[in-house]
């Protein structure tokens, strides 16, 4: 089965809201016959599209292909959420790497951040980039940690935009009583995800790239010149960059087996009104410790857009507002009788290190994938780091393919029931809070 058709219609983006309130674009034609470039990117997400805009840039020939529609996948369903760093902590990642490198890669997740807050200023206005994200605890040992998080990366890498939150302060800033603590972190943010995309494709063709839509990708051969299948057409080129992450499917097994689909979902409410002064009183977006991480904020047009809950295989579940409603309820319980207006679902991808994984499987062949729910920056910092590269510049890329990147145990075949065993003993653990 193929992800690319399990669960939307050819050529679509899902009923979401986003999908309602998107900045409207004309498709872009499918591809057809034989065409040569410097470069070919498959995916329309934000690394395929940063890399597109980056290389266009350039000055270099650029030809996109994307399976249904510019940010079909993650890139245009997800909660939005501009986080600083990485998946991994700072401590972790010093661990892991030693403090040099961990400082170079805080620069480029912080470089990143700051991209994201630049392509939605000039190219994408209607993403409505807002500052601010709070993180909300569940326990007195997670409000320790946040605590310890904090003060590393104040110390040692002089970021002080993070302020500490008390049990008053994160029911004040929240509207919800649940949480032990937090923090806020001002140079983080949230936007339209679906925006975002659409404006980078618009500024990559106003640089010269081409983008063709519903043009899915059968196989690539590697050679003396990249060929790159369609059903109607080919692309000849000199490099090729796997941009399709969760959607990546057979293209590289390489890659697949590094990189884990799993499925997360949204809800977004009918529109709360006056009710906002007792839910999320001011305009941030707001994550919580969960393992399942549960994420919300505010839409432009007063509902509450609240994502959480995992599947894990191809097929979406049949009833996706009643999965996400739990844990909204858990939250705010006073929001049992809201409408639930829109409810989706998205594939994004994990690594094993829950760190993205950088790598050329093959000669001619660039990828970046797994950004493990840190996409929205990391992802479009991707696009970037592989157009540095092909430019000449690979010390970035180099940094980040040099991260420990195992293989999922049993491989493509066996990740799937072996990742639902593991993640079921997670999701048994926020239940009962251990």
């Amino acid at each position: 089965m193929n992800l690319l058709f399990s669960n939307d219609r050819p050529g679509e983006h899902p009923a979401s809201w986003y999908a309602a309130t998107a900045t409207p674009q004309d498709v872009k034609p499918e591809l057809l016959g034989e065409v040569r470039a410097d470069i070919c990117i498959v995916g329309g997400g934000y690394t395929g599209l940063s890399a597109a805009l980056h290389l266009a840039s350039k000055g270099m020939d650029v030809v996109l292909l994307e399976a249904h529609r510019v940010g079909f996948g993650a890139s245009g369903r997800n909660g939005g959420q501009v986080g600083s760093g990485h998946r991994l902590e700072q401590a972790a990642l010093e661990r892991a790497v030693g403090k040099d490198n961990a400082r170079r890669l805080w620069d480029i997740a912080e470089e990143a951040k700051a991209l994201v807050r630049d392509i939605a200023a000039r190219h994408a206005p209607d993403a409505l980039y807002k500052p601010g994200i709070a993180h909300a605890v569940w326990t007195g040992a997670e409000v320790s940690h946040e605590a310890a998080n904090a003060d590393l990366l104040a110390r040692d890498y002089g970021y002080d935009q993070i302020r500490m939150l008390d049990r008053a302060e994160v029911a004040e800033i929240t509207g919800s009583p649940r949480f032990r603590g937090g923090s806020l972190d001002t140079g983080a943010g949230h936007l339209h995800p679906l925006n975002m995309a659409i404006g980078m494709a618009q500024a990559a063709i106003a640089a010269g790239a081409t983008i063709h839509e519903t043009s899915v990708v059968h196989h690539i051969e590697t050679g003396a010149k990249v060929t790159v299948q369609t059903a109607k057409g080919r692309v000849l080129a000199d490099h090729v960059i796997l941009a399709a992450n969760g959607y990546l499917g057979g293209l590289d097994r390489s890659v697949a087996a590094r990189v884990m689909p799993i499925n997360n979902f949204i809800v977004a409410t009918e529109p709360l009104g006056e009710r906002w002064k007792d839910i999320l009183p001011t305009d941030i977006g707001v994550a919580d410790s969960k393992f399942v991480v549960n994420y919300w904020r505010r839409s432009a047009d007063d509902r509450l857009l609240f994502g959480g809950a995992e599947s894990y295989g191809y097929r979406f579940p049949a009833d996706i507002a009643a999965l996400v409603r739990k844990p909204m309820l858990s939250i705010y319980p006073q929001l049992a009788d809201a409408r639930i207006d829109y409810a989706w679902g998205g594939t994004l991808a994990i690594t094993m290190t829950r760190m993205p994984h950088f790598a050329q499987p093959r000669p001619g062949l660039w990828s970046a994938s797994g950004f493990s729910g840190h996409g929205v920056a990391m992802a479009t910092m991707a696009g970037k780091i592989i157009a540095e590269a092909i430019a000449g510049d690979a010390g970035r890329f180099d940094l980040m393919a040099s991260l420990d990147k195992p293989p999922f145990p049993g491989g493509p075949a066996l990740r799937s029931p072996l990742l639902v065993l593991a993640m079921t003993w997670y999701s048994l653990r926020d239940r009962l809070g251990i």
